[in-house]
């Protein structure tokens, strides 16, 4: 409708100012064949016949055959017609014709569209002729000279032209309206698509919908298309992952509760059957309900935190002395392995992160050398130039296990009687990237793991804002 609206108004446009152009253009073939007959052989001797003439003008007008025209007449300033041609009517004078007759100049010629005594159309010339002079040498009345054509072959012309431009400009807004609509319902065809797609999937949340998109287009559907295909695609991964966190936290839930019940039902059988469990035993199932419970709320302390939204992450970053978290992380550490030696060499550095998140973070990594740590065995830490490496003694990872030590619940198999959740080093990967940084495991020179953290900062601490 916009297409077919926009060309309406240009042909329209176009249509009224051809049509005025052509009228204009007949118009002054018409004023050009007025003027040609009067400068015509014999016609400045009519005039004089007709000035002649009008020495003796009465209130009647005589027909004198002169300007053999359609029509030719001579009219005095007051309008009087006093010569008119025998073979044809007369023109209705106005009183602009008289005004002009009546100021005498016989150089100007004026031209207008007027009408004869029967209401035709006719287009019309009129040139004063000066003042008369008597038969007795006395000055008359100022005449002229009107001469006139009929317009009725002229207005059929221009009526067939705005018939004719009426017509095709018809066929042009129809036919722009119909490529208008093919146009449109070529181009938004995907947009179609997209809709089904979209409507698709709020009905069904089914993300494996794609919508095809040629290779070679770039224009703003097939970008929208592709935007489209990205989106679903990351959602369709992001409820892949959280399904697979649901089912790992489901199955790691599942072992320490199965034994929480265990030994919780032995205690409770114990008491209603009278037959109390020795003390030994009954310490030992106590302290197992109690590491049982331990690693149920680190569990559930990893999953809040992985849970978390980049937004909820991002609004509490703030710069932080990498140093002091270390440092932090260090204390716990050595309260978790006494019998090692930890050695540790820091430099100051400054870094944009979540302080109880990087000090989590340094806690995994620092746990992890503790647990493969043999005992009476060392750990060397040392942070410089925003870099923290971490490097134990234990029998290090095997390099088949390598690529998938950041991945949640993933377990060594030579780890998986050791406490933990297996959710650790995902933290950790996930803390790091959302500072900017890196980490990596590899076997160290000489046995056992090194994990190394680069996170970009500066030695010292940026200026306070001003609040």
């Amino acid at each position: 409708m916009l297409v077919a609206a926009a060309v309406a108004f240009a042909v329209a446009a176009v249509s009224v100012t051809c049509w005025f152009i052509v009228q204009g253009k007949l118009y002054d073939q018409l004023n050009s064949d007025l003027q040609r007959g009067m400068k015509g052989p014999g016609q400045m001797g009519q005039i004089q016949q007709a000035q002649t003439a009008l020495a003796n003008c009465s209130a009647t007008p005589q027909g004198n055959g002169f300007f053999r025209n359609n029509y030719s007449q001579v009219v005095t300033e007051t309008g009087k017609i006093c010569v008119t041609d025998d073979s044809t009517g007369t023109v209705k004078v106005t009183q602009s014709d008289k005004d002009k007759i009546k100021d005498g100049d016989i150089s100007r010629i004026y031209f207008r569209n007027g009408t004869d005594e029967d209401g035709n159309e006719v287009r019309v010339m009129t040139r004063p002729l000066g003042a008369t002079t008597t038969v007795t040498g006395e000055a008359g009345p100022n005449v002229g000279l009107v001469v006139a054509v009929p317009l009725k072959s002229t207005q059929s012309t221009l009526n067939e032209l705005a018939l004719i431009l009426l017509l095709v400009s018809g066929v042009g807004v129809v036919g722009a309206g119909a490529a208008g609509l093919m146009v449109a319902r070529a181009g938004l065809r995907p947009v179609d698509k997209l809709t089904e797609a979209v409507e698709h999937v709020a009905r069904t949340e089914d993300l494996s919908i794609r919508i095809p998109v040629e290779d070679d287009s770039d224009d703003e559907v097939a970008r929208l298309s592709r935007s489209f295909n990205s989106m679903t695609s990351s959602l369709a991964n992001s409820r892949e992952l959280q399904q697979q966190l649901i089912a790992d936290a489901g199955h790691e839930l599942r072992t320490p509760l199965t034994s929480l019940r265990t030994n919780i039902e032995l205690l409770t059988r114990s008491e209603e059957t009278g037959r109390p469990i020795p003390e030994a035993d009954r310490k030992a199932l106590l302290a197992s309900v109690k590491a049982q419970m331990t690693e149920l709320a680190a569990l559930i302390g990893d999953l809040q935190e992985l849970s978390r939204s980049e937004g909820q992450r991002g609004e509490r970053l703030q710069v932080v002395a990498m140093e002091d978290a270390v440092e932090s992380a260090l204390r716990r550490a050595r309260l978790r392995g006494p019998e090692l030696t930890i050695t540790a060499d820091l430099q100051p550095w400054f870094v944009r992160a979540e302080p109880a998140a990087l000090e989590r973070a340094v806690v995994n990594i620092l746990d992890n050398a503790v647990k493969f740590s043999p005992e009476g065995g060392s750990v060397e830490v040392q942070l410089a130039h925003g870099v923290l490496t971490v490097r134990d003694h234990g029998p290090g990872i095997p390099a088949e296990e390598l690529p998938h030590v950041f991945d949640r619940f993933w377990r060594s198999p030579s780890a998986r009687a050791l406490p933990g959740s297996g959710l650790g080093l995902s933290i950790v990967a996930r803390t790091v990237e959302q500072a900017g940084g890196e980490v990596t495991l590899a076997r160290a020179e000489g046995g056992g793991t090194v994990a190394t953290v680069r996170l970009p900062g500066a030695p010292t601490a940026p200026p306070a804002e001003p609040q």
